[in-house]
């Protein structure tokens, strides 16, 4: 039996923590939000490796996981369908997902409110200095695994050059219950994939659990994501900062989005969007909105530790693979460290595996992303964006295909 520190526990350090405690080893989780994290997130598409990742994990609840949708449809400004084809599809939820993961690993292997504060590798062993309430503490173990998100203070310390880049645009999300929504959108829209794209923008949508993560007809939401430009400067600045001035340069709390931008958003609902999409933004309690980052690492390892998920490649929102993504770098790591043990040949190992699949994902998504920013600033034509909206964004790419054609409007 290893000892393992897995910093970081949302759903990638989750992944492997249940993993690597259900193959026997004595993992620890330190995690620095202290109290529920339950509300953090919103939709998260389930791909296969996803599935398979949980059972990995010992948890068999494909059945319960999510909302099924069977297609994906198009709608234009007048809320008329474009475009209509099948491609079943369960999208689940980050609510949903923690609940499971945090509730299979015992209490007593999750420490939050704990923010580790360095990291020294020495005398094959791995040392971690934390400080809980003022209280500080050393953590030793035989390897290292950061899952601390897109800032993490591993990577920092140990490749302070790798930083988040900025991608020209942010993604206003929200979700909206069914129950509020009128016939119109709960008809054409609710129980579908759904897409608009004005020019050089693309909101989506899709029906995920509601609360208590209750999927019954009635009681479930609407998750969607508008993807829109905003200039890195005075524009992206304006949009970082509350009412009563405060800026927050790395993304502002969802509470604190000012009301003058959460009108402005509705604003323009309504004069660029279809019918249901504007519908679901006015309807919507507290939209948010995030920034979009590039991070792509050039080493995902050193020595006895490892990044994995967000604190080693970050992909933009489009292939939605996030959460998949740290899922498989999750079974590469209990992969790894079956096949070697708990020591660096198995985060080598990893790092061997992983590595190129990060940066293909990072790629991929930069590809899809380019209808709102493309790296010349032209405009696509329309029907190229459509079809590269709907045919390729958030797709498994292991069961569908990349630029895999469909017979549209069978639904």
């Amino acid at each position: 039996m290893a000892r393992i520190l897995v910093i970081g526990g949302s759903l990638g350090g989750l992944f492997v923590a249940n993993m690597l405690h259900r193959d026997g080893h004595d993992v620890q989780v330190l995690e620095k939000v202290k109290g529920s994290m339950n509300g953090r997130g919103a939709g998260i598409v389930s791909h296969d490796v996803l599935v398979n990742s949980l059972e990995r994990a010992g948890l068999d609840v494909q059945a319960t996981l999510g909302v099924e949708v069977p297609g994906r449809v198009l709608l234009d400004q007048s809320g008329q369908s474009l475009i209509a084809f099948d491609m079943p599809q369960v999208l689940t939820s980050w609510s949903r997902l923690y609940q499971i993961l945090r509730s299979a690993l015992p209490s007593d292997r999750y420490h939050q409110g704990t923010l580790v504060t360095r990291v020294e590798e020495r005398d094959a062993s791995v040392h971690v200095y934390s400080v809980n309430d003022g209280k500080e503490s050393t953590w030793q173990a035989d390897v290292l695994i950061a899952s601390d998100g897109i800032r993490s203070n591993v990577r920092q310390q140990f490749f302070p050059q790798i930083q988040p880049k900025y991608a020209g645009y942010i993604a206003w999300r929200g979700v909206c219950d069914e129950s509020l929504l009128s016939n119109l959108t709960q008809t054409t829209l609710f129980d579908y994939f759904g897409f608009c794209v004005p020019p050089d923008e693309q909101i989506i949508g899709y029906p995920v659990a509601g609360s208590d993560n209750d999927t019954t007809r009635g009681h479930r939401a609407y998750n969607f994501v508008w993807y829109r430009p905003a200039a890195e400067g005075d524009e992206l600045q304006a949009l970082l900062t509350d009412a009563d001035g405060v800026h927050y340069p790395q993304g502002i709390p969802p509470h604190k989005v000012a009301w003058r931008q959460l009108a402005k958003v509705r604003e323009d609902a309504r004069r660029l969007l279809s019918p249901q999409f504007a519908e679901i933004l006015e309807k919507t309690p507290q939209p948010f909105l995030q920034p979009i980052f590039d991070l792509a690492s050039d080493t995902v390892s050193v020595g006895r530790i490892a990044l994995m998920g967000d604190a080693a490649f970050v992909a933009r929102p489009h292939i939605g693979m996030g959460v998949a993504k740290a899922a498989q770098d999750a079974l590469a790591i209990a992969d790894a460290i079956r096949a070697h043990g708990a020591n660096a040949e198995a985060i080598a190992a990893y790092a061997n595996v992983r590595f190129a699949a990060g940066q293909s994902a990072v790629n991929r998504a930069r590809w899809l992303g380019s209808y709102v920013k493309s790296p010349d600033g032209q405009t696509k034509p329309m029907a190229q964006r459509e079809h590269q909206a709907i045919h390729e964004t958030a797709i498994d790419l292991g069961r569908y295909g990349h630029q895999s054609q469909f017979k549209e409007n069978s639904l």
